[in-house]
Order: C-alpha cells, then sequence, then structure tokens
C-alpha cells in the first residue's frame, strides 16, 4: 500500500475524503457522523448487514444523494460546491448496473464515453481500453440483454471506468453472480485498484476478505470500525492462545501472568492477556514443570468475530474524528 510522504497532510493526499456524512429521512437518521479517506491503491470494503445505510452512504459519496450534514471532496474538489471537477474523477456502479438491454456492448460504451464529453479517437480509445480492462473483448457486437449476468456486471464496471476515474465506487458489485463469476469480477476489482482507490459494499464477509485492503464497518447508520484489514488478524502482542498436554491449575498460570488475565476456554486452552515477556516466562515455566506446550499463538480479533460484535449490538460506535487510515 502507497504511504503519505514524510510531512504530507494526509487530507491532501486522500483521493476521496468524507467527513461526518449525515442523512435523514423524516425522523428516521439513516446514516450518521461517517467519515472515510481513500488512498490510492487502497480497496475500502463498506461492510455491514442490510439496512446499515451502506447503498445511502455510497450514493452520497457518489454524489447521487445530498447529505444532510458533512462534506465530501473527490481530489480537493467539495462534491456539492464543485460537482463538475469532483464527478470527472468518480466512478459509480449502483446495485442495479444502469444498462440499456437493447444496445450493444459497443454502442452503450460509446453513449457512456460521449456522455462524459469523450469524442473522436479518444472515445474510440477509451472504449477499447475498458473492454480490455474488464474482458469485454470478444462481446463487444453482443446485445447487453442477451449477457449473461457476469458480462452485465462486467459492462457495468465499463461504464464506470470509461473515463478513467480515479476513484471507482461499487455497491455489492458480486450480489447475484455464481461462483465462477464471483471470482472473475474480485480479480477485476483487484486488478482495477493498482491505478487508482475502489469503495465496495458488500454484507459478505468472505467479499472483504478477498478483495479489500481496508474495512469500514457500519451498522445501523453509525461507524462501528475503520482501520486496515490486516490489522484484526496481526499479532497485537497482549493476547494469547496456550494449550498444554497436562494443563497447569489456572491459579499457577495468574500466579505467573500478574496483572494479566487468564481465562480458559471451551476446549481445555487458555486465553492469557499479558506482555510478550510475561509470556516468555510462562513458557519456561512450562518446560521446568513438565506441561508439554502443545500450541501457542498470537490471537487478533477476526473480521468475523468483529461483524459477530456489530450485529450484536456490542461494539461501541467509532468516534466521530476517526478516518480509514
Amino acid at each position: 500500500m502507497p504511504h503519505n510522504p514524510p510531512g504530507t497532510d494526509p487530507d491532501d493526499a486522500a483521493l476521496l475524503q468524507a467527513r461526518g456524512l449525515e442523512r435523514r429521512y423524516g425522523e428516521h437518521i439513516a446514516v450518521s457522523g461517517v467519515n472515510i479517506a481513500l488512498y490510492a491503491g487502497h480497496v475500502l470494503g463498506l461492510l455491514g448487514p442490510n439496512g446499515a445505510g451502506k447503498s445511502t452512504t455510497l450514493e452520497m459519496l457518489s454524489g447521487n444523494l445530498q447529505p444532510h450534514r458533512g462534506s465530501v471532496r473527490v481530489m480537493g474538489h467539495d462534491l456539492a460546491r464543485d460537482p463538475l471537477e469532483a464527478r470527472r474523477r468518480l466512478g459509480y456502479l449502483p446495485d442495479q448496473p444502469p444498462l440499456y438491454p437493447e444496445l450493444r456492448v459497443d454502442e452503450y460504451l460509446d453513449l457512456c464515453a460521449t456522455l462524459h464529453g469523450l469524442r473522436g479517437a479518444h472515445k474510440r480509445a477509451a472504449r477499447e481500453r475498458v473492454k480490455r480492462d474488464c474482458h469485454l473483448q470478444d462481446v463487444g457486437r453482443q446485445l447487453i440483454g442477451r449477457l449473461s449476468r457476469g458480462f452485465r456486471q462486467r459492462t457495468g464496471i465499463a461504464q464506470a471506468l470509461i473515463h478513467d476515474p480515479a476513484v471507482l465506487i461499487l455497491d455489492e458489485p458480486t450480489v447475484g453472480l455464481d461462483p465462477i463469476q464471483i471470482r472473475e469480477i474480485r480479480a477485476l476489482i483487484r486488478n482495477l485498484a493498482s491505478a487508482r482507490g475502489i469503495i465496495l459494499s458488500t454484507h459478505i464477509l468472505p467479499e472483504v476478505q478477498a478483495i479489500c485492503s481496508h474495512v469500514t464497518v457500519l451498522y445501523q447508520g453509525h461507524m462501528v470500525h475503520s482501520g486496515r484489514l490486516d490489522a484484526l488478524a496481526g499479532d497485537d502482542g497482549h493476547s494469547w492462545l496456550l494449550r498444554f498436554a497436562s494443563p497447569p491449575d489456572i491459579e499457577r498460570l495468574q500466579q505467573l501472568a500478574g496483572d494479566g488475565k487468564v481465562t480458559p476456554d471451551e476446549t481445555g486452552a487458555f486465553v492469557i492477556d499479558t506482555e510478550r515477556a510475561t509470556l516468555d516466562a510462562i513458557l519456561a515455566a512450562s518446560a521446568t514443570e513438565g506441561w508439554e506446550l502443545l500450541e501457542v499463538r498470537a490471537r487478533g480479533s477476526t473480521l468475523e468475530e468483529l461483524f459477530m460484535q456489530v450485529t450484536a449490538g456490542t461494539a461501541p460506535p467509532v468516534g466521530e474524528g476517526e478516518t480509514t487510515p
């Protein structure tokens, strides 16, 4: 993942910066306090159960829905005050691709290019580029209405890319596809991310794990987590799982752990929250006291664990000032 140069303001380097987004429908608050920062090379998964506010958030980020509070800037251009310049840098695929089934793929992409102001050789070059990127070379003369769902989805992504935007926003890009089509679309998204920032929404955990570098979790319209995906499974240096063939009494482990917490789990292993130096002392005691260590590994929160906490309502909302790092 690219890093910001030393001394550079991270906000200036962000391709897209959203702050304090809020959207209401009457008395119902659909989205509140959502902050997002997207950088080049990032694939940000907007994850949450159905009704969490994902599509509403993407509609605000893409300029298709005006927030009641908050702002969106795309490469320095405010989406509300300078919408034409901001949208020139955005590509958007809604959950229902905006396709015309009576048009051929080439005709449709030419139309989309024209709407973005491309003409002549530039339009033809853009059409061929997105056909190549989305693997549509062999279906250019086919009617969209006769394409498989996977190829229709590729055509929808192609229209979002026709003007070569820096930011690509995809709403549930693999919904309704078969396993082979899902794998193909995931590979396409990963390839596209090398030259731009991508935001996609989903309620499917494997989708985020297979594609994304970062994740923002929404629940009932609020952010409850935002950060790098690999940090969830990382070695935090404080929580460890230990399994012994001849386990000691929990009192003995607690004595060694000192202020750390020792908790037995349902499998007979122990979860110990302590520093690495204390862990080393416990491992030394295992060797000298004959506990026969079978397993030791760092424990980090998994995406599934976090998601279950969220849907159970036990994860606290992310603070108003936090954004995706």
